[in-house]
C-alpha cells in the first residue's frame, strides 16, 4: 500500500465582483483545495499504479468536504468543478493521473452524483510551479458560461518527490458570460453533455 503522506493542505477562495463591466447581483465564487503529498513512486518506475487510486480516495473526500465548506456548505449553489495535479520532477505524468478517480468521483459523490466529466489538467513541474485547473458545469459539458480555469499552486512545492493534488469548485457562471451555447436553464443532466 503506497504512502501518500500529506505535508501541507491549503484552501483558496475567490469572489469575483466584476470583469470590467457592471457588477453582478451576486459575485461569482471559486475555491480550490490543494494537498502536497509524498509521491511513493518518485525516482523509480512502477508497472502497476491503478491500485494506488484506492489509497487516495480519503484525500479526495477530505478536499471535497473542505471545498464545500469554503463555498458556504450549500451544494445546490455549486455548479462548476475541475481537478488537477502537479507532479514533482522525480515523478512522471502518470502519477498525476492517479487523481482522476479519487478526485473526480469524490466531488461527484458529494454533489449528488453530478453527471458531467470533471475537467482535468496535470503536468510535471518544478518547485513553485503553477497550474491552470479547468472548470466546467457539473451536469452538462456543453454549458459554455461555465468554461473557466483557476490558477493554483503552493509556494513551497511540489518538491521533486511530491505531488500537488487539487480540486476546484465554482458557484455561478463567468461574470458577464455571453458566448451563447447551452443555457443552464436548458440542462437536462442526463448524459453529462447536455
Amino acid at each position: 500500500m503506497p504512502d501518500f503522506t500529506i505535508r501541507k493542505i491549503a484552501v483558496l477562495t475567490e469572489e469575483i465582483f466584476h470583469e470590467g463591466g457592471p457588477a453582478p447581483v451576486m459575485p461569482r465564487r471559486r475555491a480550490a483545495a490543494m494537498a502536497l503529498v509524498r509521491n511513493p513512486f518518485a525516482g523509480c518506475y512502477a508497472d502497476e499504479l491503478q491500485g494506488a487510486m484506492e489509497d487516495l480516495k480519503p484525500l479526495g473526500l477530505m478536499l471535497t468536504d473542505r471545498l464545500i465548506a469554503a463555498l458556504g456548505g450549500d451544494i445546490s449553489a455549486i455548479d462548476g468543478y475541475g481537478k488537477g495535479a502537479i507532479v514533482g520532477t522525480d515523478g512522471e505524468i502518470e502519477h498525476g493521473a492517479l487523481w482522476h478517480v479519487p478526485g473526480g468521483y469524490a466531488m461527484r459523490e458529494r454533489l449528488g452524483d453530478a453527471k458531467a466529466i470533471v475537467p482535468s489538467a496535470m503536468k510535471v513541474g518544478a518547485y513553485g510551479s503553477r497550474l491552470d485547473v479547468p472548470l466546467g458545469h457539473v451536469n452538462a459539458a456543453y454549458v459554455r458560461s461555465h468554461f473557466d480555469a483557476m490558477e493554483v499552486g503552493m509556494n513551497e512545492g511540489p518538491r521533486p518527490d511530491e505531488i500537488l493534488f487539487c480540486l476546484a469548485m465554482a458557484c455561478g457562471p463567468r461574470v458577464h458570460a455571453r458566448m451563447g451555447g447551452l443555457a443552464v436553464a436548458d440542462v437536462k443532466g442526463e448524459d453529462g453533455l447536455r
